[in-house]
């Protein structure tokens, strides 16, 4: 090579590595200036109103929960709370669009425990209820009451065993959706009692709740919030709630181990989910957001009233250590109960 070609070969080099060192500081600074914009939109927060998406129709457990508790957030994150209602497909419409929405803090997923059952009973879902969320906290947790159609010549758990298998096929139960701690709690009675029921699916609680009332099906569990004013209203009869302990709304129902039937124990939990990829600030912002209005004496009272237990107190990853574990806790409880997948 002569001189002047290896003084032109010396200046492109030149040439190339001052062109990309230019594209790495403007790749630099575009990152920086992007993080920074991000950050701004974190510390920033909320700046708007924030939607509560919740996948089931309204009046429902979850729809009243996060209506009591949207007060008191309000408040704390001094922006107004929408609840959207989007039922159908047992959560999923719900949840998926929540999946699909911008990590920015604004759109919400407020779900019970169905949320992390569901991959147990359908074969394809078009989204991980970990992997494509994340998580914040558990907002609230409520026993399931056994409630019947006050025509059934029942007074308790054990009048109810005798009675159902006296009447083999007859009796019909209904839930809230299919995979829901419902329908769980009434394939659990099925195999701890050995009795032949059938399931009647229903897209939320009330629908499900009226038609027992009604008669149009015998019995359901279902979450106090949404059946305790059918109790009082003595729409339906309630023979025991299935948590370890007596709920403090009730304290004169017994639980189903107290009624003859040890060992069964089913508690629906409510929690709240981001779209995956939702800034480590905005998260802590609503977490101790949750926390704090939980334990407002207001909030806690007349969830109390209602029959929830005001929760909160879980971190972001102790709520995603949780959801995985019970993911595996109800995968086995639908296999005990020899629930296909579909």
């Amino acid at each position: 090579m002569n001189v002047r070609a290896h003084v032109n070969a010396s200046r492109r080099a030149r040439q190339h590595r001052v062109r990309g060192w230019a594209l790495f500081a403007a790749a630099l600074s575009g990152a920086s200036l992007a993080g920074s914009v991000a950050f701004a939109a974190a510390t920033d927060y909320p700046a708007r109103p924030i939607r509560m998406v919740v996948p089931y129709p309204p009046g429902g457990p979850t729809d009243v929960i996060v209506r009591v508790a949207s007060i008191g957030l309000a408040e704390r994150l001094r922006q107004p709370i929408v609840v959207d209602n989007r039922a159908g497909a047992s959560g999923m419409i719900g949840a998926e669009l929540v999946s699909r929405a911008v990590p920015d803090g604004y759109t919400l997923l407020v779900n019970p425990s169905i949320h992390v059952i569901l991959p147990s009973l359908i074969a394809k879902m078009n989204y991980d209820p970990v992997k494509d969320f994340t998580h914040v906290t558990i907002m609230a947790s409520v026993p399931l009451l056994f409630v019947v159609n006050p025509s059934i010549p029942v007074k308790n758990v054990r009048e109810f065993i005798a009675y159902a298998k006296s009447n083999p096929g007859k009796l019909n139960f209904a839930s809230s959706s299919p995979g829901s701690s419902s329908h769980l709690a009434g394939e659990q009675l099925k195999a701890l009692a050995g009795v032949d029921m059938q399931h009647i699916p229903y897209k939320g609680s009330v629908p499900a709740l009226t038609d027992v009332a009604s008669g149009l099906v015998q019995f359901m569990f279902d979450s106090t919030p949404s059946s305790m004013p059918f109790v009082r209203g003595n729409r339906v009869r309630a023979l025991a709630v299935t948590t370890g302990k007596r709920t403090q709304a009730a304290p004169e129902i017994p639980t189903m181990a107290e009624a003859g039937l040890p060992g069964f124990e089913q508690t629906n939990w409510y929690g709240v989910w981001g779209p995956r990829g939702l800034p480590r600030e905005i998260v802590r912002t609503l977490a101790d957001a949750i926390r704090v209005t939980m334990q407002r004496t207001d909030i806690r009272d007349r969830l109390t009233e209602l029959g929830a237990d005001p929760a909160g107190e879980l971190s972001p990853a102790e709520f995603e250590r949780y959801a995985i574990d019970e993911r595996a806790r109800y995968a086995r409880v639908v296999k005990q109960a020899g629930i296909k997948p579909e």
